[in-house]
């Protein structure tokens, strides 16, 4: 199918399949932009092995965000009973429409990382006597399949980040909009929400938090040789476009930057492509520490940090002028 692209992220290449299906073709940097998707969190609490260090918004904020601005109509179902959570794709899909799935990936056959992970998103596109015809991302080999019993289980899951079989549709009601319009509101939305964050752990003030715990990962960690490169993995590989969402946000910017003219979106665009090469730098030095076992590495890592949060909340501070 046209449709069945796969991108870096799984949340936005899931909306660009059903985007594409309403006729809208939007680039999977526009699409993480216009969502507001950015963000930072440092999370390490009770029973967990290891902090995790995340780059974007809680799973399915960025769908609800992205439909909102475009002035799409979603339509989301959840339910307890698997019965009638097949009942609610099997519908849209025997009516000709892809449908958005929130699951946990580790059941998903073709998934490369046994991992548990529930908030994974897929799209999709039709079905047969045995199989799932999904769309992920290009890393898990975009146009897939997997047995229908795997789907099933991993709609299911319950844990962290879990949605109860949740689906979903976009509907286009209308002409199709014009992004030149939504383009500053997205910018200053995401900016306010990463400079004045509820918590520390959250935004500039959660890198910040970051630079100053990092350097005592070796002694967090129960298996650090394991714990650390594997959390740089995360950094770079997970979906993340590379650099923590930063790369997908420094290329959402230059597409702004190039239709508005504006030269704060430009100079905010330079400025993330800084801290996307941060980013980089910061994920290769958890990791060398991780093998290596030198404290230094982590040193460095947070003295980057450090400077990582300065850089975002300058460039943050120059697009939340956009809304004014």
């Amino acid at each position: 199918m046209s449709g069945s692209r796969g991108g870096t992220h799984c949340e936005t290449t899931a909306l660009g399949v059903l985007l594409r299906h309403e006729g809208i073709d939007l680039s999977e940097p526009m699409l993480f932009g216009l969502g507001a998707g950015l963000s930072f969190v440092y999370w390490d609490g009770r029973g967990m092995d290891f902090p995790f260090l995340g780059g974007r918004v809680k799973p399915f904020e960025l769908t609800r965000a992205l439909a909102a601005r475009l002035g799409l109509e979603l339509d989301v179902r959840e339910t307890a009973s698997a019965r009638r959570a097949w009942q609610n794709v099997a519908a849209e899909l025997d009516a000709g429409r892809p449908v958005g799935l929130q699951l946990d990936s580790y059941h998903l056959e073709y998934f490369t990382s046994k991992v548990h992970f529930g908030g994974h998103v897929v799209a999709m596109e039709g079905y047969d006597a045995r199989d799932a015809h999904l769309v992920d991302t290009a890393q898990q080999g975009g146009a897939v399949t997997t047995s229908l019993a795997s789907l099933a289980a991993a709609r299911a899951e319950r844990g962290p980040m879990t949605a109860r079989h949740r689906s979903f549709t976009l509907a286009r009601r209308g002409a199709a909009p014009d992004v030149r319009g939504l383009l500053a509101p997205a910018m200053a939305a995401c900016a306010a929400a990463f400079l004045h964050p509820p918590i520390a752990n959250l935004g500039h003030r959660g890198i910040a938090k970051a630079a100053a715990l990092v350097p005592g990962w070796l002694d967090r960690a129960d298996r650090p040789g394991i714990r650390l490169p594997q959390a740089a993995r995360l950094m770079e590989l997970a979906g993340t476009g590379g650099a923590l969402f930063r790369n997908l946000y420094r290329d959402f910017l230059g597409e702004s930057a190039e239709l508005l003219g504006d030269p704060r979106v430009r100079g905010a665009r330079d400025r993330y492509a800084e801290a996307a090469a941060g980013w980089t730098e910061v994920a290769a030095l958890i990791g060398a520490a991780g093998e290596s076992g030198d404290a230094a590495q982590l040193e460095r890592a947070g003295r980057l940090l450090g400077d990582l949060a300065r850089i975002e909340r300058e460039a943050m501070g120059e697009l939340a002028l956009l809304a004014v």
